[in-house]
């Protein structure tokens, strides 16, 4: 499907690799000029080069920490008039409540909620000019179904899709949409990193410990960053202009509800 996007541009946060990676490459399949962005100058230049090389189109490599007033200056700085934005950012690592300082938890409330309004504020209203804007905001299926270990990142997170669910309803008669994409167990280098962990907590290898989670999911696997890609552009795309304010679970059936 031809998504008619060819020539926008897109800032991608967080996307020298994983869920945020997958997205920029599925946006530069679709013609998009696209912003890779990370923190580590070495991957994020090679993940620059990588989808410039795949697609033909036009990448820009920086390296910014978002939610730095800095980091957002530089991201645009090199893309001043997005059409495009997807908020992404690492999460908080799993950790009991108890064990959080109030430091802890207000870092996690402006990586995981805070970093996308900011940069929301500062792109809607050239969109909105414009006529076309896309926002896609990566949460997590946990804010759907909160874990246990996980409770700043599902509390951010869910902040934040409360938040953009109101604000996304007043700008929608200018052509742009805002959504949120709940990802489950994807096979990315922070679901290795969790799955590790449970593997030395339980005694397990990581091989038994992944196992054990596929067991969990009803389509029997980990999802593909491909396919969460896919889904994302497809969000960005001309087609989608009627879909606002929703929330995408993408979880191989995890959660049992209808809803």
């Amino acid at each position: 499907m031809d998504l008619g996007i060819a020539g926008r541009k897109a800032i991608v946060c967080a996307s020298s690799r994983g869920l945020g990676k997958a997205c920029a490459f599925a946006l530069a399949e679709a013609g998009v000029e696209v912003v890779i962005n990370g923190r580590d100058a070495k991957t994020v230049e090679a993940t620059a080069a990588e989808i410039a090389k795949a697609t033909g189109v036009k990448t820009h490599a920086v390296v910014a920490d978002v939610a730095t007033a800095e980091g957002q200056k530089a991201l645009l700085a090199a893309c001043p008039d997005p059409d495009i934005l997807v908020n992404n950012n690492g999460g908080p690592p799993p950790r009991d409540f108890r064990e959080l300082t109030r430091e802890m938890i207000l870092d996690g409330v402006v990586a995981n909620m805070v970093v996308a309004i900011e940069l929301t504020q500062k792109v809607i209203d050239k969109m909105a000019a414009r006529q076309f804007g896309r926002i896609v905001n990566i949460t997590s299926s946990s804010v759907k179904a909160p874990l246990p270990g996980l409770d700043l990142s599902s509390g951010a997170r869910a902040g934040l899709t409360a938040f953009f669910a109101g604000v996304a309803r007043t700008v929608a008669d200018k052509n742009i949409t805002i959504n949120s994409i709940q990802p489950g167990a994807f096979d990315t280098d922070r679901l290795k990193g969790i799955l590790s962990g449970a593997a030395s907590r339980s005694g397990k290898s990581v091989d038994e410990a992944a196992a054990a989670r596929k067991a969990t999911i009803p389509a029997k696997r980990f999802g593909t960053p491909e396919e969460f890609g896919a889904a994302c552009a497809f969000l960005c795309s001309a087609q989608a202009g009627y879909i606002t304010g929703q929330n995408l679970l993408i979880d191989g059936g995890t959660i049992p509800t209808a809803f």
